[in-house]
């Protein structure tokens, strides 16, 4: 027999849920609101406390109601948060069961690619999802079963808020860690953001991509070309990720073909440039945008990053002689239609001239003593001084700088040049680390 008390208390929880049932939309918001400022925060036992042991009946409505209007565009943002409020309960594991068999997973996932529906709304659809992939390892492996990381990756691309596109990062995040079955295809799915439109998701992409190759170990092919694609990117800060990556990337399988990858950018091909040409003759007003051509961003990209790799490492600098980067560096130092590319190769060889006397020497044939003269000086600004023909001198060169061009390298002939020193090493070295720092601002 049940008490008075007990029965006051399911009758009260009745009369709930039919005014509930027979309410209209705007009755539903009302009685969402006042839930969501009576119970937020609230545990499982407290829950069940509130609805007379019969929580899980109201929940069932508000997800089925959930399910009836996401298509629609009405509003969701109410029905999400309540949602959560059983979902994030401590001692609810029985709320997410529930919301979980009757379909929560892919209604969430749908809300994602609905273009009526807000993006507040689908930021409250990311946040049960984290709830959900948080809970364990199970339910990481039902969100990438129902095509998730496809969903959550087309709309962090889609997305319009920096703040949106945050919570999407978490989440891929907390699906790469601890869900072995699925952690390939989180990364695949990393990778195949990398080219989409949104300098944001690039960024985050890029992020996650690190904490993901060494979770996963093997790299995928496709991530060599992805990568240096990105470094076409004209925000700096994406590049700065980009860098970072590839930072991490050398250690892996990867090593040669990134190396030759970045060796390649510093001379583009001769079909991209040719058409610039015939633009240019065409358009004289194209010359005002060549600083934005993806190529000579791409090159002038390189130049760094490669400056940045062999400071890290000499035995790097050694490997990227052998692929004849000084030929490529002093070729795109002759790129008088890309400053930048002339600037940052010019300062990548600096380093180079002072750490092996075989290219000191090699550079100095070739430049010829006026313009090596005035190369020393001052690399940084070197093509600010260089006339047409010392542009061509530059971009024409032979030279062949390689450990196969002498008889060995080994540690007795990897020096400083006449006239430097180890503080001018350490110097260049600092220049370039913060030259790469203030792309992440």
């Amino acid at each position: 027999m049940t008490s008075v008390k007990e029965q006051a208390a399911i009758s009260r929880l009745l009369s709930f849920l039919q005014e509930w049932d027979n309410a209209g939309k705007g009755l539903r918001n009302q009685i969402l609101t006042t839930f969501i400022e009576t119970n937020e925060g609230k545990t499982g036992p407290e829950l069940e406390l509130e609805f007379s042991q019969g929580a899980s009946l109201f929940l069932i409505r508000v997800t089925t109601w959930l399910r009836i209007i996401y298509m629609t565009g009405l509003e969701l943002e109410k029905i999400l948060r309540s949602i959560g409020i059983f979902l994030s309960a401590v001692s609810s594991n029985r709320y997410l069961i529930e919301f979980l068999e009757i379909g929560g997973v892919l209604t969430l996932l749908e809300i994602l690619g609905v273009e009526k529906i807000k993006e507040e709304d689908k930021k409250e659809s990311i946040k049960l999802l984290q709830i959900i992939a948080n809970t364990g390892r199970k339910y990481k492996e039902l969100i990438c079963e129902s095509y998730g990381v496809r969903a959550i990756a087309e709309f962090l691309a889609k997305s319009k808020s920096e703040e949106t596109q945050e919570e999407v990062q978490i989440l891929l995040e907390t699906l790469v860690h601890g869900n072995p079955k699925y952690q390939n295809q989180v990364y695949k799915g990393l990778i195949a953001l990398l080219p989409c439109g949104s300098p944001k998701a690039q960024r985050l992409a890029l992020q996650t991509l690190k904490i993901a190759q060494s979770i996963v170990g093997a790299t995928h092919p496709s991530i060599v070309d992805s990568v240096l694609t990105v470094l076409s990117t004209v925000h700096l800060e994406v590049q700065y990720e980009a860098i970072e990556l590839i930072k991490d990337l050398i250690h892996y399988d990867v090593r040669l073909p990134l190396l030759k990858g970045l060796v390649a950018l510093l001379i583009p091909p001769v079909k991209e440039t040719s058409k610039l040409q015939a633009r240019i003759f065409s358009d004289s007003s194209i010359l005002q945008t060549t600083t934005q051509l993806p190529v000579f961003l791409q090159q002038a990209a390189a130049a760094k990053t490669i400056g940045i790799l062999a400071h890290n490492d000499l035995n790097l600098a050694v490997e990227l002689l052998n692929l004849r980067v000084i030929h490529g560096l002093m070729s795109a130092m002759g790129n008088t239609d890309h400053s930048n590319s002339q600037r940052l190769a010019s300062l990548t060889l600096e380093y180079f001239v002072q750490m092996f006397p075989l290219v000191e020497e090699q550079v100095r044939k070739s430049m010829g003593d006026e313009l090596y003269h005035l190369f020393l000086n001052d690399a940084e600004i070197l093509y600010t001084k260089i006339d047409s023909i010392q542009a061509d001198i530059l971009a024409a060169n032979k030279v062949n700088a390689t450990t196969d061009s002498c008889d060995c390298i080994d540690n007795s002939s990897i020096s400083f040049s006449p006239g430097s020193n180890d503080m001018n090493q350490r110097g260049c070295t600092n220049d370039f680390e913060k030259l790469h720092s203030k792309s992440k601002e």
